[in-house]
């Protein structure tokens, strides 16, 4: 608000609060946008891909593939996600002028996800070690890949609520 030397009145103060605060929490809507489409849909193979990786690189020494080129496949996966997830945060900066970030999203959903989709994706590994049994394997991809689509689309009304 343009005052040119002239004291603001304190109702001229408040509404430049408020408005402030409107330009605050837009900022914080938008960071809490979920991620692109595509690269939604990346993340959820990803997710759905790794318990069957991990899977072979604990398994028999040769369970479909030999155990080095189960790690070859983990590190090119990985090392291809991380690429993807730059340039979705890269594309997201330019587009909307804001980081993308996780802090602005209620930690209620954050924490629970960040704990327990590890332990599902290598817990399905470590029972698959233990049983030989490629249920597991399978069994977690599916409830990965939903909790990436869960996820996702709770963002999406999270977003559409804040805006």
């Amino acid at each position: 608000m343009e005052t040119h030397e002239v004291p603001l009145t304190p109702d001229q103060a408040r509404s430049a609060l408020a408005d402030t605060e409107r330009i605050r929490a837009s900022g914080a809507a938008l960071s809490a946008t979920p991620w692109p489409n595509w690269f939604s849909a990346t993340l959820t193979l990803y997710i759905a891909a790794l318990p069957i990786i991990l899977g072979g690189v604990v398994a028999d020494p040769d369970w479909l593939l030999p155990s080095p080129a189960w790690l070859g496949i983990m590190l090119a996966s990985t090392a291809a996600y991380g690429a993807l997830f730059a340039v979705a945060a890269r594309t997201w900066r330019h587009k909307t002028g804001v980081a993308l970030r996780l802090d602005v999203l209620p930690t209620r959903a954050t924490v629970p996800l960040a704990v327990g989709l590890p332990v599902l994706l290598v817990g399905a590994a470590c029972a698959f070690s233990a049983t030989g049994r490629p249920v597991w394997l399978v069994a977690a991809s599916l409830v990965g890949a939903a909790v990436s689509v869960g996820f996702h689309l709770a963002f999406v009304r999270l977003h559409r609520k804040s805006a």
